[in-house]
């Protein structure tokens, strides 16, 4: 049986329409997957994000676990709540997971991991902080929503607790902070400002109420992902995986080679794959012919086939476009064989 969020009872009551994914019940949609994307980059909408796995690592040994587990950093986090992108790798440099660390001060810190990755995640982190003066928390049963969109941050304000409403506002991005039972960071997954919001079930449940009542638009898992593709965010599984590489995944930029004397899990392997240089790079596409781009469709290029690694109907640009991973040197104009046929595209920032 699938596992379900503490919202589960408003999906169904809302008549959202559940699928499975990564081993949950989740809403695709509640009415309409483009209005619910429309909403979010026009004015406010939320998601049911529970099914994400929270991690809290605490001790005198967490951050050099962290420092030793993630491609990225966590000494650049320059203070209390604030928060870095990173993937965990494997030795060969692929990527075991892609994820958010926050820095809780002190000794103090919280992951935020992929859902169908859960499992996988925590046999790794445990792995890794073997030996190591620290205890790892798996957070399971709380709420997690974001709410994304221009009116977002604004109009949740007013409902989160009188002491944490000004702190939420006045968040840069990538911070987060704590109050009266919620964790209320200024991330997303959509390309829009808002908040993603931490509690236990009792308080989530509310607050999701609260924020139907005020306007908030719910979306599912349909607009989660063409607002994702249109921000060009990275979807594990698809984009990148453990056989690929950061380096031909677009997140280069992620991986902190500075200072040189840190030991972090794959740094062999990207360096020596950055000295080489990539046979591959991740960039956008834009298909000109009609059509609707998939994962897994060839892409034709002047140095030879690449792949769609995600695709699909871009509702705010109206036309369709994907993240594909091509040749380097590969020419602009490409082509898509869709369904047999090949369909004019072109290569995009």
């Amino acid at each position: 049986m699938a596992e379900r969020t503490p919202l589960y009872p408003e999906h169904v009551a809302a008549g959202a329409r559940l699928v499975g994914f990564g081993g949950w019940d989740m809403p695709v949609q509640y009415a309409s997957a483009i209005n619910e994307h429309h909403a979010v980059r026009r004015d406010w909408g939320i998601f049911d994000v529970s099914h994400m796995t929270v991690v809290d690592l605490a001790g005198p040994g967490a951050r050099a676990c962290l420092r030793h587990l993630l491609a990225n950093d966590v000494d650049r986090l320059k203070g209390p709540g604030h928060g870095l992108y990173s993937c965990m790798l494997n030795p060969a440099g692929g990527v075991v997971d892609d994820l958010i660390a926050y820095w809780r001060g002190g000794n103090d810190w919280r992951l935020v991991v992929n859902a169908a990755t859960r499992d996988k995640d925590l046999a790794w982190l445990l792995a890794a902080a073997a030996g190591r003066d620290l205890t790892i928390t798996h957070r399971a049963g709380g709420v997690m929503i974001a709410v994304q969109g221009p009116r977002a941050r604004e109009a949740t304000a007013p409902l989160l607790p009188a002491g944490l409403a000004s702190a939420a506002l006045a968040l840069p991005a990538f911070h987060s902070t704590v109050a009266d039972g919620f964790f209320v960071a200024r991330t997303g997954y959509t390309g829009e400002d808002g908040f993603e919001i931490i509690s236990d079930a009792d308080r989530g449940v509310d607050l999701w109420r609260r924020l139907v009542a005020a306007g908030a638009t719910p979306c599912g898992l349909g607009a989660r992902d063409t607002l994702r593709l249109e921000a060009a965010l990275n979807l594990y599984g698809q984009d990148m995986d453990e056989t690929t590489s950061p380096l031909v995944a677009g997140l280069g930029w992620t991986i902190a080679l500075e200072p040189a004397d840190r030991d972090f899990i794959g740094r062999a392997a990207v360096e020596q794959l950055r000295a080489a240089g990539p046979a591959e790079v991740f960039t956008g596409l834009v298909l000109e012919d009609r059509g609707v781009v998939r994962h897994g469709m060839r892409v034709l290029t002047s140095a030879g086939d690449g792949v769609v690694t995600s695709g699909g109907y871009a509702p705010t640009l109206e036309r369709s476009i994907g993240l594909v991973r091509v040749p380097a040197g590969a020419a602009p104009d490409v082509q898509v064989e869709i369904r047999g046929s090949c369909k004019s595209a072109r290569r995009v920032r």
